[in-house]
């Protein structure tokens, strides 16, 4: 690479990451007590009436309580400034986060499925009335946390793992309560255990999504609602662009985006407003917040990153 490539940060003035709004830490523990207190409720109820669908149910809640408890620490953690090891700061923690939260939902779904399996082969009787007011119970409680992580789902996934979790109980409970009403007006226990199989069918559903995402990113995967090949073909056609390579996209957190990229701009150095510029465009166009850009004005110089099977 010839002496005069130069490198430049495109940050415009007033730049701005798009983090969780304001007040999760107090969404977080509403939503944490709420859900232990439901979860040691569930499981009393669940014993004494002996429905196998209450206790499925109170095992996603507890599953739930722990996911929570793991975005909210990531949040925590995202939001500590860098270091001299850790130059990016603890972002990343969030998508490690997301990544266990994944595996907890597919861990609880083993464990219900293991029992559910028993009881079909062996039903219990099981009190339907006592199903229905706790499940109710839990409809509303999972319907409340879920509102409280309604906004900032939309654009972080680790929140977005809380309000599907949430959500998905509620939608839960509501199949727990017409287990209960089918249980007292037929009399079959039968109808509990293969409630709790469609229980695990809605879980091991939502949790697809969120494990195939919070894998992506943990790859470095370009976040999902951006669009690679727009984002090189922006580069390419600004004013004297002749060529673009080494173009990365990668997520830092659940909220935040990183470009880098090489321009090859053979009129020589564009200025430090056209850097502003292409800044401010990538964060507000694309939603990336932290691009880096490289310039190199000798376009019959060879980039030792110019092939792209190169990172």
């Amino acid at each position: 690479m010839s002496a005069d490539h130069q490198h430049h940060h495109g940050h415009p003035h007033g730049h701005h990451h798009h983090a969780p709004p304001g007040g999760t830490g107090k969404a977080f523990a509403l939503a944490v007590t709420l859900n232990i207190t439901f979860v040691a409720v569930e499981v009393a109820a669940g014993f004494v009436s002996g429905s196998m669908a209450l206790l499925a149910d109170a095992g996603h809640n507890l599953s739930d309580v722990l996911s929570l408890l793991l975005a909210w620490a990531a949040s925590v953690l995202a939001a500590r400034p860098p270091c001299e090891r850790f130059t990016y700061g603890l972002k990343s923690s969030s998508i490690l986060a997301a990544i266990a939260n994944a595996a907890l939902l597919l861990v609880a779904v083993g464990a219900i499925l293991v029992e559910t399996i028993r009881r079909v082969a062996d039903p219990a009787p099981v009190a339907g009335a006592t199903m229905m007011v706790v499940a109710g119970m839990g409809i509303a409680i999972n319907a409340l946390s879920a509102l409280l992580f309604a906004r900032g789902s939309k654009s972080d996934l680790n929140l977005r793992a809380a309000f599907v979790h949430l959500m998905a109980d509620a939608a839960v409970s509501a199949g727990v309560v017409i287990a209960g009403l089918a249980i007292l007006v037929t009399g079959r226990a039968l109808i509990d255990p293969i409630v709790s199989l469609v229980i695990t069918g809605v879980i091991a559903w939502s949790s697809w999504g969120l494990l195939r995402d919070s894998l992506r990113m943990g790859m470095l995967g370009v976040p999902a609602g951006i669009d690679g090949a727009r984002v090189r073909a922006y580069l390419e056609a600004l004013p004297g662009v002749a060529r673009v390579h080494d173009l990365h996209i990668w997520p830092m957190s659940t909220t935040e985006t990183a470009l880098t990229a090489h321009l090859v701009m053979p009129g020589g150095q564009p200025g430090d407003g056209f850097l502003h510029d292409l800044a401010h465009d990538l964060d507000h166009v694309f939603r990336i917040g932290h691009p880096t850009i490289q310039i190199e004005t000798d376009a019959d110089t060879s980039c030792a990153l110019e092939s792209e099977a190169v990172v």
